[in-house]
């Protein structure tokens, strides 16, 4: 067998490719002018009051804004328990504790009836995540957290572009939201992230911390008026900037998003009508008028099948398809599950969608006879 069918893959053009060579033969290989031209068009994308700052990662913009709102020991900072490790693993950089909840059943993001039970006196954040590209139910989150004084930080690294009552995520009266830009993400600059707020003074200390806490970035080094050889150190900050290279194609990228999203939209419609019938759960859809991400097509395999979820996985293998699951449960995880006590029992949807789940590929380069391939695989093995 010749033929494989990957999970996901980058959808990579000649402007992307045309773009990096324009910064390699610019001479500016790290944080420049063309990681401010992304930000730039990134909060122009957004077309809402915001501030955003290229970071290499989306776990350095989750940490980059834990710190600026004051994360630190003995705080306390809610999120889910179904998600990758990144989410909760930022806040123990800071010395805080992650408390997590269950996912709600139908949608798999975080359950907003378990938040409140969740809230102590030593809680002082919210990290709701949009699991696929499917929005949270923001405007109850927000509500509790403004109930409780909270702050909200969004881990949309799935959700670009992703809407919420017909506002884009990264637009909301969150304090935050960090967006990635993984190889296997909506859009890719390879590695590379995006940190997203409507607080300037958030904004500053991020920008400030991105690069080692220098007062100001490499790109300002080089072109103020200043002597170029004088900065400031003004906290103990990290090395978490973006570079030009990555920039370069994220610009590009942006610029295909809504495209981008219409081919996965089509895909993930397509897979839902082959798939009516079979015994398996499909993916929750959004809300009347807003938009899915659909950076992953979520199925859950019935319970009583005559196979099992990794049986499943290694038949699709050998039929050529390449599948993943999202996620293991963080507390399943050994530092997880010891640190903090837990047992499997203890988050019983996270624990079931686990054990039935399986991401089948979706992607913009995925072609229609690629898809009708996975679609008769699936059909092939349930049947």
């Amino acid at each position: 067998m010749n033929r494989f069918i990957p999970f996901a893959l980058p959808d990579i053009g000649e402007q992307e490719i045309d773009q990096v060579v324009e910064s390699l033969r610019s001479g500016w290989l790290t944080t420049g002018p063309k990681t401010k031209e992304f930000e730039q068009e990134f909060k122009d994308f957004l077309g809402a009051d915001v501030q955003v700052v290229a970071v290499n990662s989306a776990t350095a913009g989750l940490h980059l804004a834990l710190e600026a709102i004051g994360i630190g020991p003995g705080d306390e900072v809610i999120t889910t328990v179904h998600t990758f490790t990144a989410t909760a693993e930022v806040i123990r950089y800071l010395g805080a504790d992650p408390v997590f909840v269950d996912i709600h059943p139908d949608t798999l993001n975080i359950d907003v009836t378990q938040i409140e039970a969740a809230i102590s006196d030593r809680t002082k954040a919210i990290i709701p995540v949009h699991l696929a590209g499917l929005a949270c139910e923001m405007d109850k989150i927000l509500a509790i957290a403004r109930q409780y004084s909270l702050k909200v930080i969004e881990d949309a690294a799935h959700a670009l572009p992703t809407t919420y009552h017909q506002q884009l995520i990264g637009s909301l009266d969150s304090e935050a939201t960090i967006y990635s830009f993984y190889a296997t993400k909506t859009i890719t600059t390879g590695e590379g992230g995006m940190l997203v707020t409507r607080n300037p003074e958030l904004a500053d200390r991020a920008r400030i911390m991105r690069l080692h806490g220098i007062n100001r970035d490499a790109f300002d080094r080089y072109t103020s008026t200043k002597p170029s050889w004088y900065y400031e150190i003004v906290a103990p900050g990290y090395k978490y900037n973006m570079t030009d290279l990555a920039a370069s194609l994220g610009i590009p990228q942006l610029g295909k998003a809504w495209r981008f999203q219409k081919r996965r939209t089509e895909l993930a419609s397509r897979y839902d009508a082959a798939f009516e019938g079979l015994p398996l759960t499909l993916p929750a859809h959004p809300l009347t008028g807003d938009t899915h991400s659909w950076h992953l097509y979520i199925i859950r395999l019935d319970s009583g099948l005559h196979i099992t979820r990794d049986e499943f996985i290694q038949k699709m293998i050998d039929k050529g398809i390449g599948c993943s699951i999202h996620y293991i449960p963080l507390h399943l995880h050994p530092y997880w599950r010891e640190t903090y006590r837990l047992v499997p029992d203890d988050f019983p949807c996270s624990l079931s969608t686990y054990q039935h789940a399986i991401s089948l590929p979706i992607y913009t380069k995925m072609t229609d006879q690629d898809q009708e391939w996975v679609i008769n695989a699936v059909k092939e093995i349930l049947i």
